[in-house]
């Protein structure tokens, strides 16, 4: 009897299925509008006569509520959204509040899952949870690892004006995006493109990039092929906060245009405009295209001046002398 195909990731064994035309149970795990993105590939990819997998059950955070005052009500993920849609019956949406609660380990444990796939889950995933799937957990992380590890790779790669990219899959272990490197693909930034359009370009070569490399994981021999990665050359996108979007115009121009192309959607940008008597001049050059007065709708810069036409505008700078 020929040997069956093992691999191993951070001390979990998994081993290839004996029946070679049974499906193999892929279990997703996904949050935002983004990551709903990646699981419709995986489903379209599943649906093909020769798939190899099936997508038997998805993870992802727990609804949050929308709406004002006591009319709040909690609404789906867009994971979870997209296979409602679809049909799909509750007891294959697992929505954990953590992925460490028992219940929902036992649940997982009792799908048996040949593989896990992450892609913009936002859960940290413990030990009990990496050693449930047969060949481990796969990550679909947005940047050429290890450089951004963290909650926001595109946004400071963006941020920080690079001008080329990337998409990783690696395998997941306890640290943060630490994992052995299966696949990368290298992307150039155009310096225009904004932060939403690059997340979701780079989440779909990441996706087409993880079902290339399938059999390699089915065989056994993906954690035999993966790199590890060089921890001396990481760095960290930190997690996006709302005082990252106040632009200082003391700032070079191509600083606050990057500025603008990663924080688009969230935390967006703001400045101050004061409508009056200047008491200074301008000492940056930069061009405007687009901006939101506070409690108006986003307009052009044309419209914009049209409103103020006849009165004076200049930026409001404050000193922080901390």
């Amino acid at each position: 009897m020929p040997e069956t195909p093992t691999c191993r990731v951070e001390g979990v064994a998994c081993s290839a299925s004996s029946i070679e035309h049974a499906r193999h149970r892929v279990v997703f795990l996904g949050t935002p509008e983004v990551a709903s993105s990646v699981l419709q590939q995986l489903l379209k990819a599943a649906d093909e006569p020769e798939a190899t997998f099936e997508v038997a059950a998805i993870v992802t955070q727990p609804g949050r509520p929308r709406g004002r005052g006591s009319k709040k009500v909690a609404q789906p993920s867009p994971v979870a959204q997209l296979v409602l849609d679809r049909g799909w019956p509750e007891d294959r949406i697992l929505s954990p509040v953590k992925a460490s609660e028992e219940l929902f380990l036992d649940q997982l444990a009792a799908i048996k899952p040949d593989l896990c796939i992450t892609a913009a889950y936002g859960n940290i995933l413990p030990s009990k949870f990496l050693a449930i799937p047969r060949f481990g957990t796969l990550n679909i992380h947005p940047s050429l690892l290890p450089k951004y590890r963290g909650a926001a790779p595109v946004q400071r790669a963006v941020q920080d004006g690079v001008r080329e990219t990337g998409v990783t899959v690696a395998f997941t272990v306890r640290a943060m995006d630490a994992g052995p490197i299966l696949a990368q693909e290298r992307v150039t930034v155009d310096d225009e493109v904004q932060a939403p359009q690059l997340l979701a370009d780079l989440f779909r070569r990441g996706t087409n990039l993880l079902l290339t490399r399938l059999p390699d994981v089915w065989s056994g021999r993906a954690a035999q092929l993966a790199t590890p990665q060089d921890d001396a050359a990481a760095t960290h996108a930190a997690k996006l906060e709302k005082v990252d979007g106040q632009l200082d115009f003391r700032e070079d121009a191509s600083v606050l245009h990057n500025k603008v192309r990663a924080f688009v959607g969230w935390p967006g940008t703001q400045t101050v405009l004061c409508i009056g008597s200047p008491d200074g001049t301008a000492e940056k050059e930069m061009e405007v295209l687009e901006l939101q007065p506070a409690g108006k709708k986003p307009m052009s810069a044309a419209a914009f001046w049209n409103g103020v036409k006849g009165r004076s505008v200049f930026v409001k700078v404050t000193q922080d002398n901390h």
